[in-house]
Order: structure tokens, then sequence, then C-alpha cells
């Protein structure tokens, strides 16, 4: 595999965590087999086996914008080895793109950090951002392709991530992706982020079969979902107001400090000379028995211990800070991290999830840390996924018009900002539910199960 970093790598704070069962939640039973890790791609390949040797897909025609061709016979008409995908992610504050070939090899994968600007703007600021990805898109794809040792001609379609993200970031990628699709006759695949994060498991781990549990843990997003099969997640529970990544990033930039690498890894630096004891901060959401999950409070109550200690939070750089007050905010920093739990990095998560597999007979998969940020393989791999189900656009038009790409009329293929994965399961609902319904597309299951019914 060939992996490049065009700017320093942000630190882990997304990972898909999955518990696998062998039955839906009436009843759960072990695997007896262990979760044995991705296996490593070659890192030497022969140019031959990189030339796919399928015919090209633009003349299948499409059904209902979504279903192209039914997936027997794209599996009768094509060696999955010989599909070879690109995938674009631009839903947040990286710029990401791989080549992965259908059988799970990774052929290359690059990562553009905006890391300066999160320190700049104590977080991601949506303008900055936008420009930062159309700064490197082309950059970042092509030395994709180049170190694959491919060109457009070599792919047998594009997958770009839809949402849910900021529009104008999940914009760039969109029309990046539509181009070469459009000027190469390429199909073209629309992925939902937070099912790009689950279904990587499945990419390192083969023998990952559906139904499984997954929870996912980001910066934007608190998911616990279980996956029923590929397009088809019931939703047990989500973020009702802010998520644990959110939290980090106020609380880092609140005690001054630096953000170049993340709220995340800076609070955890600085947790280390605190003492965790210092400040009684409560549980997000122990009251309710449900699995959603709440840091507005958490968030809240670090304000409030700032504001009792006198500490500014405007113009506060820990690095110009006496020994005591840098004391208090290392203490504030402990506190916080003891209750929030940490985030998917912190090896607390996985330490808990180790115990409930083990007490409970599961098997635990955590893809590595290199495919648990934003990243291009995520979104190739579930493009894959849906590709070879027949779940894919037919090329857009070599000349479409720029705006079009952000007004595009295939019910597939417009910008997705908020956008559910699976279905909510109706004892998962919160009391304390307030997350915001307002443009919220159709979820991801609820389209792909309609088209589907379109198909019979």
């Amino acid at each position: 595999m060939a992996s490049s970093t065009l700017a320093s790598p942000l630190w882990l704070s997304r990972s898909a965590f999955l518990l696998k069962t062998s039955l839906l939640p009436s009843g759960t039973r072990a695997l007896t087999r262990g979760f044995t890790g991705p296996r490593q791609p070659p890192t030497s390949l022969s140019p031959l086996s990189l030339k796919p040797s399928f015919k090209h897909l633009s003349a299948i025609p499409s059904a209902s914008g979504i279903f192209a061709q039914k997936s027997s016979d794209l599996e009768r008409s094509f060696a999955r080895e010989d599909v070879v995908i690109l995938g674009i992610e631009t839903s947040c504050d990286d710029t990401a793109a791989a080549v992965v070939r259908g059988n799970g090899e990774i052929l290359s994968q690059v990562v553009s950090s905006q890391a300066d600007l999160l320190s700049r703007y104590g977080g991601v600021a949506p303008k900055m951002a936008e420009e930062a990805h159309s700064l490197v898109i082309d950059q970042v794809v092509q030395q994709t392709l180049d170190n694959a040792n491919l060109t457009e001609k070599n792919l047998s379609a594009v997958a770009v991530t839809i949402g849910p993200g900021l529009s104008l970031c999940l914009r760039v990628g969109v029309c990046k992706a539509r181009r070469i699709a459009g000027n190469f006759s390429l199909p073209i695949i629309g992925i939902h982020h937070m099912e790009a994060h689950a279904l990587v498991a499945r990419l390192v781990e083969k023998d990952l079969q559906f139904p499984f549990l997954a929870l996912l843990i980001s910066g934007g997003h608190n998911l616990l979902i279980l996956a029923h099969g590929l397009g088809h997640y019931v939703q047990l529970g989500t973020t009702i107001d802010d998520a644990i990544g959110e939290a980090y990033d106020k609380t880092a930039r609140w005690l001054g400090l630096d953000m170049r690498k993340g709220g995340g890894p800076a609070l955890e630096e600085l947790a280390r000379e605190g003492d965790a004891n210092s400040f009684k901060f409560s549980i997000p959401m122990r009251q309710h028995k449900d699995c959603n999950f709440s840091y507005a409070g958490l968030k809240t109550q670090v304000r409030m211990a700032i504001e009792s200690k006198n500490l500014s939070i405007e113009n506060n750089s820990i690095s110009s800070t006496s020994s005591q007050e840098r004391r208090l905010r290392a203490d504030i920093a402990a506190s916080f991290q003891v209750v929030s739990g940490g985030v998917a990095s912190n090896q607390y998560v996985r330490t808990r999830l180790n115990h409930v597999v083990e007490k409970n007979g599961l098997q635990l998969a955590c893809p590595p840390p290199s495919l648990c940020t934003d990243n291009g393989v995520m979104v190739a791999w579930t493009g894959i996924e849906h590709f070879l189900c027949g779940r894919f656009d037919p090329p857009p038009r070599a000349d479409e018009p720029e705006d079009s790409m952000v007004r595009i009329n295939s019910f597939w293929f417009d910008l997705r900002p908020r956008w559910p994965l699976g279905e909510e399961h109706s004892q998962g609902k919160s009391e304390a539910r307030s997350l915001k319904r307002a443009r919220v597309h159709p979820s991801l299951t609820s389209i792909i199960q309609g088209s589907a019914q379109q198909e019979v």
C-alpha cells in the first residue's frame, strides 16, 4: 500500500467499534474466533496486476438513479478483485482520497490535514475549511492515483461522501468526483459518512458478517447502531446535542491549549499534570435509561468551573500563565477527562469494550488508528460494497455546468449535511431529546429500502 500525508495528521478522533452477534437483539451468541486485525497489503505491486480487465460500466443502464444492475449480474460480470474504486472524503476538516481494490487491497491513500486552521480558529471554520479543501483537492486526488500507479481510465467507479457534514466542504468533494466521473464516463456512488466509518471494519476483518452492533464516536457524532445488512441500520442511540469531540475541542480552547493536533491530545497531555478529583463534574445522561449521548451539559459545567476560578477564556494561551494557574487548568482537564470517559483514541474506551465482549462472549472489531480518522479508504470501501450490489448512479455529463453540481437533480446526489444513517428504534428515544430536525434528509436506510421496493 502506498500511503501519504500532505500535512501532519490529526489526532485520532473518530473510530468504529463493532460487536458481532449471531442473532438479533432478542438474543446474542459468541463467535469463537477473535479479531486478528487487518491483513497487511503488499508493499510493492506489479504494474500488470493494477490493470483491470473488466468491461466498462458506462453502458450499463441506470434504474431509479440508484440500482443500475442486479448484484448477481454484477458478480457474474466481474471478478471482485478487478473492481478498483477511488474514494473522496471532504465532509469536515480533512481532504482525503484513496484507491481500493474490490478484494480490500488498499492501493494508495492520501490525507491533507487542516490542523493549522483548527489551531488558528479554535475549531472548524466552515468557509476557511472549504477554501482549504479547494486548494488541495486536485493535488490529493492526483497524488493518490500516482501512488497507485493508476490513471482515471483504470477506475471502475468514483465514490464520494455526500453527507452528513458541512455543506460547503461536501460540495468540494462532490464537484471533484463528478468532474472525474463525467470526463471518464465512470459510475458515481454517494456515500454516507457514518456508514463508511462503520463498514471499514469489514475491510480489515473479512469475516465480519451482518448483523453486528456498531459504536461510532467522532467529533460531530456519537452513534450506536444495529447493522442488519448493507444499507439497513437501526439507530439505537444518537447525539441529542453535542458530541464528545465538540466538548473536547471547546474545553481545550477555553483552557488556552494548542489546537494544532486537536483538542483531544492537548487535553490528555495537560490532564496528566492535574488532579481528577479537584472538580466534581456530573456524568452526562446518567438519569436517562436509553442509549443516547449528550455533552452540552458537560461543556456548561466546565465553563462554570473556569469562571469560578476567574480564569480567562479569551486570549488565554496556557504558555503565558503562572504555575498556579496552569495547575488549575490541569485539574479541570483531568476532571473533565474522567467524567467524559475520553474519546475513541483513548485506551479507556477500548479497555471497557474489551471487558464487555469478554463478559458476554462477543467479538470486538476495532479498525486501526489510520482508518479511524476521516479517510478516503473507508469511502472507497463502502463504495465497493454498494457497487457490487448494483447501487450506483450513471456517469454524469462531461459538460455538466459547475453550478449544477450543488443542485443535482439526481435522487442520490444532493448534498445531505444532516442525514440520519438508519431508522430510530422506537424504544430508544430519549426524554431529554433536543435533536434539531430542520432540513434533515430521509435516512439512508429508508432511501435504499424505498428504492428496492420500486424495483420489485
